[in-house]
């Protein structure tokens, strides 16, 4: 019998395994990070994803080595004082509440 009792987790034990919404907006918070950071000339053009990798003629769809290029660009511009403010308040967060 103690051994089925040791088996089911207790209250406790669930309330930390809890699958949080700001589990989730960490999780955003650290992805979008992560992209924010790749530098062109130091990372990307050294696996062939460079700023002249990609590039497609007048008129043509961008295939999608030229579509997550772009998107790395536009994250790196347009996210960095948004991400500077986000970072901030979700460690004052996590340093009040845990």
């Amino acid at each position: 019998m103690t051994l089925r009792n040791k088996a089911l987790p207790n209250q406790d034990q669930i309330a930390s395994m809890a699958f949080t919404l700001y589990t989730l907006i960490q999780t955003a918070i650290l992805c979008t990070n992560a992209i924010a950071v790749l530098h062109e000339e130091r990372f990307l053009s050294k696996i062939g994803w460079g700023v002249d990798q990609g590039v497609g003629g007048f008129g043509d769809d961008p295939g999608v080595k030229a579509q997550i290029l772009n998107l790395i660009r536009s994250v790196r511009t347009v996210m960095r004082v948004p991400l500077i403010v986000v970072n901030s308040v979700s460690i004052v967060l996590l340093l009040l509440f845990g």
